[in-house]
């Protein structure tokens, strides 16, 4: 994605994106962070923040202006998600799904399909995301059991999804399912279908320990009909190869949060270990606290250029598994142990639900997790390691 942008910033260069940036700061301070602690706590779905969002054009954040999207590059959408994630991670969930299934239908979908759906998407008038794992299936996404039998000018969609974000609140899922349960190997049997919630999924929502606000559901399909006009591409079999692409950005959008929380984390910190007092001076001048914070540090400006250097190669649209699983490994650990040294330079104040460290410690655990998990990263870093070092 390179070249000027028009969207409700202007063209995206380095002046516009700092317009941009600072219109997001603004929407932070004035309708995110006053309210973040009370709708976390509550586990409340931020509905005034999304009409908000919508407005910013955060819906529509990397989806090509003739669809009327923003057209960002990925440097400057991982910048975004690192601010938002630093005042409410969960927020910054709610675009993130939604855009990766976007990705997958403005790389992947008939010109017919972009035209009907993307528009609406961008605009935040369909908001969703993509319904990969199952109850027994996780990370092994060629083991799905959802089905979709082919019956005249429809499928037909039986299974259950479950982790989902945006099926509660949203409208439109892209729905990972096995088109062909004979064929080997498993991939080429499964395909991706765009689904309206109107087809009649029924959504669930699950209680978490963190990332709450954000919706995250189990999805059940029954005899659900989707028009073929639904299937991602010009044919059955590419759906995970489909997806698997617009996920390289969804890595790229999680290290960012991971770097936005970790950020959080030392900020709060360093602010407490300067007013809070031991033997007549502030715990900052301490050797032990000191060195917490030195290693917070370090470990968000790493993050930081991990994730802008995955964003760069994304940008560039060559293959970056590699970039966005070491941004994604090293920044979400980063956001883990920072969330822990905040609550421990905190003390017991740290440990209350009153005190904004708790949320941190509740919520950096999911990154770890979301997106992959950090020790499929590891595999995946060491499989392209050694993958380029043979070519």
């Amino acid at each position: 994605m390179t070249g000027a942008v028009e969207g409700p910033f202007g063209g995206v260069g380095s002046e516009d994106e700092t317009l941009l940036l600072d219109a997001v700061e603004r929407f932070l301070a004035k309708d995110v962070k006053p309210v973040a602690h009370a709708l976390e706590q509550a586990d409340e779905y931020p509905a005034e923040i999304v009409e908000k969002m919508k407005a910013l054009g955060l819906f529509g954040a990397t989806i090509g202006q003739r669809y009327g999207g923003l057209g960002l590059p990925a440097t400057t959408y991982a910048r975004i998600v690192e601010r938002v994630s630093a005042v409410w991670m969960s927020v910054s969930g709610i675009f993130n799904s939604h855009l990766i299934m976007c990705a997958a239908i403005e790389r992947f979908g008939s010109e017919a399909m972009k035209e009907s759906l993307l528009p609406r998407l961008a605009a935040g008038e369909l908001r969703g995301g993509i319904a990969l794992t199952e109850p027994d299936c996780g990370t092994d996404l060629q083991a799905i059991r959802t089905r979709a039998v082919r019956d005249g000018d429809h499928y037909v969609v039986n299974g259950t999804k479950q982790w989902i974000t945006n099926a509660a609140e949203g409208n439109v899922l892209a729905v990972l399912v096995r088109t062909d349960p004979e064929t080997t190997p498993a991939h080429r049997g499964i395909s991706l279908l765009v689904v309206e919630k109107s087809a009649g999924y029924v959504a669930r929502r699950l209680k978490k320990l963190g990332y709450r606000g954000v919706d995250t559901a189990e999805v059940a399909f029954q005899d659900v009909r989707v028009p073929v006009a639904g299937l991602v591409g010009d044919q059955e079999g590419r759906g995970l190869q489909q997806i698997l692409s617009g996920l390289a950005l969804g890595r790229i959008n999680v290290a960012a949060r991971g770097v936005g929380v970790a950020d959080a984390c030392l900020q709060s910190a360093l602010a407490y270990a300067q007013q809070r007092h031991t033997f007549g001076q502030p715990i900052a001048s301490h050797q032990a606290i000191q060195l917490k914070l030195a290693d917070m540090a370090t470990r968000v400006e790493a993050g930081r250029l991990l994730t802008d250097k995955a964003a760069a190669a994304y940008d560039s649209g060559r293959r970056c598994d590699l970039e966005a699983g070491m941004a994604k490994l090293f920044s979400t650990e980063a956001a883990v142990t920072n969330a822990m040294e905040a609550l421990r330079i905190h003390g017991a104040s740290g440990y209350s639900s009153d005190n904004d460290v708790e949320r941190f410690y509740r919520d950096a655990p999911l990154l770890a997790i979301g997106e992959g998990t950090n020790e499929m990263q590891r595999i995946i870093i060491a499989r392209q390691l050694v993958e380029r070092a043979e070519g």
